[in-house]
């Protein structure tokens, strides 16, 4: 995985690398000989290439100044600009320039990017002029993604050593542009079980089946719908199947939307229902005397909120002695108790995973999201001893015990209903095949949003769309190329 720090991580880092003897000087020179290097390849080589580097007080601006002394050697002819005192003639330079180099402010910027520098970012984004920036946008903070009021918007931006939280969340991770981090020889000293990473191909988990197994090896019940909502326990089923699972049920209200389900290659099972067809207070029962025949229960989907169905829901989460993937309508179920999630563990059930996005966060913790998203989902899979998969820009996935990473893919064509089923039954289809819950979160979001992008229809994507990308996406992954470099 790819290393994530904060900005207080990383100045901890700068201070340990300049105490074992590397001069805070030396490390300047490498970070601007590193931005030299990047500029050049944007700029397709010096000869007859003109750079403005916009430049703030701080080591940000001092690595701008040592790209341009290093571009200036190299022939390109370079204008370095001080970023409180822009003027018109400034402006003009950068009308004239093949690149302009954001260098005003690092990832330890706080509070709003205002006078000169805002006006300096206004510009850079009203010309025709790609911009690199140095570690990260000025005004996005490097902590969390935000900006108080406006920023510099890059075409690319270069990163030194790690990521950091603020180019993978929006709006930062969009100011940000393309991202490449380049080592500058300053070690880091992590606890490994509780780093921040960001998801890369080689670290998903994408079992296969093995010689002796056959379909109940990897079974999955997915528990949902309710009247007018069967559409999306079929979508988590048939994600399910398309990610591992050799056999998926989908456990319905009553007959009628048993056979809504039926016909294809999910099994249906009616539960009882309640006279408005959703799931009755004795499914649960009905449920947790068959559970022990799956490997995974994808519980939510479609499933309403009916008093009674809650009561249903909040039995088998406390009780099912397999692992959950709670969703959807499931996991307001359970924001009406978490505290069964506590007790579920105390029992010594398998762990479950929640999907919340931020409403359901908000209704599950009792408070927003807020600014860090990281943070937040690592406090809920604490509190609850569950592992939490945030949705959103940059879904992050958190353990009990501190482990937490981002996942990179997908974008705002998810934005549209089913999508979440989806997911829930990627995840529930990677544990039934044999991946660990944690691994199975990390693995499926990154799957579903790669999904997203290989999708033909994308952006104008519908989720079943995502299920039957689904197959190409595994393969590309299984072979351990990046479909995103040659995309």
């Amino acid at each position: 995985m790819k290393l994530v720090l904060t900005p207080a991580e990383m100045a901890e880092a700068d201070r340990r690398a300049i105490e074992a003897g590397t001069p805070e000087s030396e490390l300047v020179e490498r970070a601007g000989r590193a931005v030299a290097r990047h500029a050049l390849r944007m700029l397709g080589g010096p000869y007859g290439r003109r750079v403005v580097i916009v430049c703030g007080k701080g080591n940000n601006g001092a690595d701008g100044r040592v790209a341009a002394r290093v571009l200036r050697a190299k022939g390109v002819g370079v204008d370095v600009i001080d970023a409180e005192s822009f003027s018109e003639a400034d402006f003009r330079s950068v009308m004239r320039a093949d690149l302009a180099i954001d260098a005003m402010y690092g990832t330890g910027f706080r509070g709003e990017l205002t006078g000169t520098p805002a006006a300096v970012a206004n510009q850079l984004e009203s010309l025709p002029v790609p911009v690199l920036a140095v570690d990260i946008p000025s005004g996005v903070h490097g902590a969390t993604g935000a900006i108080d009021f406006v920023a510099v918007r890059a075409d690319e931006t270069i990163c030194f050593v790690a990521y950091k939280p603020g180019l993978l969340f929006e709006p930062g991770r969009s100011h940000a542009g393309r991202v490449e981090v380049v080592d500058i020889g300053i070690a880091v000293d992590v606890d490994v079980e509780s780093a921040l990473c960001v998801l890369d191909p080689d670290d998903l988990t994408l079992p296969e089946p093995e010689p002796e197994d056959h379909k109940w090896s990897s079974g999955c019940l997915v528990v949902g719908g309710s009247n007018g909502m069967v559409g999306a326990p079929v979508l988590a089923g048939s994600a399910a199947l398309r990610t591992g699972a050799g056999m998926v049920v989908c456990a319905v209200p009553g007959a009628t939307a048993a056979a809504n389900v039926s016909g294809h290659e999910l099994v249906a099972r009616a539960l009882p229902a309640t006279d408005g067809d959703a799931l009755a207070e004795d499914a649960a029962a009905e449920v947790l005397k068959e559970v022990a025949r799956y490997r995974v229960v994808a519980i939510g989907p479609g499933l309403g909120r009916d008093a009674a169905t809650q009561s249903a829901v909040r039995a088998i989460v406390t009780e099912a002695d397999v692992p959950l993937v709670i969703d959807a309508d499931a996991l307001n179920a359970v924001a009406v108790d978490p505290a069964m999630l506590r007790a579920r563990h105390e029992a010594g059930h398998p762990i479950a995973v929640l999907t919340p996005h931020e409403g359901e966060y908000e209704r599950l913790a009792g408070h927003p999201v807020g600014d860090d998203r990281v943070a937040a989902a690592r406090t809920l899979a604490a509190d609850l001893q569950s592992i939490v998969l945030l949705k959103g820009p940059g879904t992050v996935i958190a353990t009990p015990w501190g482990a937490a990473v981002i996942n990179p893919t997908g974008g705002p064509a998810l934005a549209t209903a089913g999508t979440g089923d989806v997911l829930s039954g990627v995840i529930a289809g990677l544990i039934a095949r044999g991946a660990a819950p944690f691994h199975a979160a990390s693995t499926g979001a990154y799957v579903h949003g790669r999904a997203a992008e290989l999708a033909p229809d994308a952006p104008e994507l519908v989720a079943s769309d995502l299920v039957a990308a689904l197959p190409r996406t595994l393969l590309e992954l299984r072979n351990r190329r990046d479909p995103r470099a040659s995309a």
